[in-house]
């Protein structure tokens, strides 16, 4: 690439989705790309990878080196193809009727690629407050990528105060969403004949016991549950996606396992409810699973937090994104982000991107390019306020 070369949203978004960076793959060949795109614009990025090494954070800073000012923030990582149908290549841009196609164009390679086709623009602007850019790995996953980024801000005191996570949201502010928790709960059972069923403990029994209670909670969360308008729904879920267990059908099974979820609305406590379950298990199923073999019993594994976002609709920056973008009104959402991640952290966050979120993860992915051309024009407004005192 050559330095300072100036290519559009379009055309940076056409090189980041011929990187094929399903979760399950490495991002370094994007990374690195961005990497050599800033460097061409004096501008430094610094990364952090997992722990394999075959994944990296990008961070860069545009303007002073101190705390404070404001972030933009977009994962790269997207989910897989596999098993969907794709009227052209998934990981070449298509344009066509007003729209990109391709996977990650919507969820969410158009939001960072508006970011950088932004940055000659703001490299030239006297901004008196930092512009920072986060690129992050494994959103898609368990938004670990975010959880390394936020442990390196703190390390180098280089914090911004405020960020905008461009998740698709057709550029309508949003500053609440649902906070997830996933478990993956064992039963451990005592296999036998099926002919002697006393003399055995049958794991899918006692996984089903649990998973009817489960169910049960979903009734009591969707009738007398804490609301909050503007979800939807407006109350936390619980829901079971998987389920396993036994070999054959004559065998006691003495192996079960599901995985299972929470979907919280700002203030309902998805571990205190994970606490609650334990305590219905331990009281109305491990009894009598352990009158046979006092081993059995349930293991409970979490596996993936996300916290929930919840913004003030009267903190400077809803007033900010609103202004920018041209918005009326801001929303909520019941899916997560990594927004969570970074107001947990002490960064004021709201979610603000290109794109339709029911356009993502499916076949024929898309982003509208009016989309595209909006979160421009967005970004760069935004990034004349970092030049005001």
């Amino acid at each position: 690439m050559q330095d300072g070369q100036l290519l559009s949203t379009i055309e940076i978004l056409t090189q980041l989705v011929a990187f094929d960076t399903t979760s399950r793959n490495s991002n370094l060949k994007l990374i690195h790309w961005v990497a050599d795109y800033l460097a061409g614009h004096g501008i430094t990025g610094r990364l952090t990878y997992d722990t394999t090494g075959t994944k990296a954070n990008l961070h860069a800073v545009i303007g002073p080196a101190v705390e404070g000012g404001l972030a933009l923030s977009g994962h790269v990582d997207t989910v897989p193809v596999d098993g969907q149908r794709w009227s052209s290549d998934p990981f070449t841009l298509r344009q066509a009727e007003g729209r990109a196609y391709a996977r990650g164009a919507a969820d969410m390679k158009g939001f960072v690629a508006s970011m950088l086709a932004a940055v000659p623009d703001i490299r030239a602007m006297p901004l008196l407050r930092p512009l920072h850019l986060f690129i992050s790995y494994d959103e898609e996953v368990d938004c670990d990528g975010a959880r390394v980024l936020v442990r390196e801000l703190e390390a180098d005191g280089l914090r911004p105060a405020l960020c905008i996570v461009g998740e698709p949201s057709l550029m309508k502010p949003i500053i609440a969403h649902k906070g997830r928790l996933s478990v993956r709960v064992t039963v451990r059972g005592h296999a036998g004949h099926s002919s002697q069923p006393g003399q055995g403990v049958n794991a899918i029994h006692a996984a089903a016991e649990a998973i009817a209670h489960i169910a049960a909670e979903q009734r009591r969360f969707a009738s007398s549950g804490r609301r909050e308008a503007g979800f939807e729904p407006e109350h936390s879920t619980i829901h079971v996606g998987l389920v396993a267990g036994g070999s054959i059908l004559n065998i006691i099974p003495d192996r079960a396992s599901f995985d299972m979820e929470w979907r919280t609305i700002p203030g309902d406590d998805a571990f205190a409810e994970l606490d609650a379950l334990k305590a219905h298990v331990a009281a109305h199923i491990e009894p009598w699973m352990h009158a046979v073999d006092p081993e059995s019993g349930f293991t409970f594994e979490p596996m993936d937090e996300l916290p929930p976002l919840a913004l003030d609709p009267h903190h400077e920056l809803v007033a900010l994104v609103k202004q920018a973008g041209g918005a009326n009104q801001e929303g909520k959402v019941s899916y997560g982000t990594e927004a969570g991640i970074y107001q947990n952290a002490g960064i004021v966050s709201i979610v603000c991107g290109p794109g339709d979120i029911a356009q993502a993860h499916r076949p024929d992915e898309w982003v509208a390019l009016s989309q595209l051309e909006a979160c421009d024009a967005f970004i760069r407004r935004i990034a004349t306020r970092l030049t005001r005192t």
